[in-house]
């Protein structure tokens, strides 16, 4: 490979809008116990050989160039990344790095609980666990698998733990669990819980409709609509996606993602690597760019920060509207990392 011209660190993660990314999020597996309406076809997907996904050593490696860079937090995400056998190993070699101040996970809670101190004394501490429904029955119905009390363990253990708040992602579709926002904003009322209700958005074969896409305006009155006080709007973090909310009174609290009708592309500071090694730089973007294949072929460290950076730079202002995205070919959710 022809050497590449020096690229500043300093500049490697900042896009042509000037937004600076400073948060990584790797897929650690494309292998789930789970099989969730949303996230996977109901036929399944082809998962990609293992020799072809990244090793632990490789992704150590390119997180590395990644937090030489500026990246500051890391989140695990998967298919379910407590799937991956060497999970704890991965998170303290993540958190020993220079420069990052946070490593989280996320979640479906299946096999979490026996983990969690291990993964905390590792240095894992930010924790999102998926839980779309309180129903059991619905919950195999959402998830075409058993578990729902191993889930509910999961957040208690995690409570009893420490953290504060254990996040709750809940993606809301009309007409599937819309009926249970009221006993999801419920949990917050004693518990040290963020729920984020998250808009149900496309993906490859989640056979996603507008129809059942429920806006956050309606969340937020049918929360409005189960508390006798109006929601208390608080402070959002700078490159915050999540829209900030608290019941008065309540110990936790509730926030909107809203990647469908309000999005927030242009404080977006995130990036992707997939478990097959390929960059993303926007969630809903089709462009992806190899780093295994470069690390693989035998690239330097500065040529890898070439192709990141030139990745970086090929972001664009925002992604498409709903209805274009529904038309977009794009990979399965579980391919692409939660």
């Amino acid at each position: 490979m022809r050497p590449s011209p020096p690229v500043s660190t300093a500049d490697m993660l900042t896009d042509t809008f000037g937004r600076k990314h400073t948060y990584l999020r790797i897929s650690l597996t494309e292998r789930c116990n789970l099989r969730c309406l949303y996230c996977m076809p109901a036929e399944g997907i082809d998962l990609t050989p293992s020799e072809q996904l990244l090793t632990s050593r490789e992704i150590l490696h390119l997180a590395g160039l990644f937090a030489d860079a500026g990246v500051t937090k890391i989140r695990l995400t998967g298919g379910e990344p407590t799937v991956k056998q060497d999970i704890e190993d991965v998170v303290a070699s993540l958190a020993s790095l220079p420069g990052i101040t946070d490593v989280g996970l996320t979640s479906n809670g299946l096999a979490l609980s026996r983990k969690l101190p291990r993964l905390q004394a590792a240095g894992m501490n930010l924790l999102n666990i998926s839980l779309d429904t309180l129903r059991p029955e619905r919950f195999e119905q959402m998830t075409r698998r058993k578990g729902h009390d191993r889930v509910l363990r999961s957040i208690q253990h995690a409570i009893d733990l420490g953290y504060d708040p254990v996040k709750v992602n809940v993606v809301v579709m009309r007409g599937v669990n819309d009926d249970e926002i009221a006993d999801f904003v419920e949990l917050t009322r004693n518990l040290p819980i963020n729920v984020r209700f998250i808009e149900y958005m496309p993906f490859d074969g989640n056979v996603w409709s507008d129809t059942k896409m429920l806006p956050y305006r309606d969340m937020i009155r049918a929360v409005e609509a189960c508390t006798p006080d109006r929601l208390q709007r608080l402070e959002d973090p700078r490159a915050e996606v999540a829209k900030n909310f608290r019941v008065p009174g309540f110990r936790g609290s509730v926030s909107f993602i809203t990647s469908m009708t309000k999005a927030f592309c242009g404080n977006c500071n995130r990036l992707r690597i997939m478990a097959d090694g390929n960059l993303k730089v926007c969630l809903f973007g089709a462009n992806e760019v190899s780093l295994r294949d470069a690390l693989r072929d035998g690239a330097s460290d500065e040529d890898l920060r070439c192709i990141i950076s030139a990745a970086v730079d090929r972001k664009k202002a925002a992604h498409a509207g709903m209805m274009t995205l529904s038309q977009t070919k794009n990979r399965a959710m579980i391919q692409i990392g939660g």
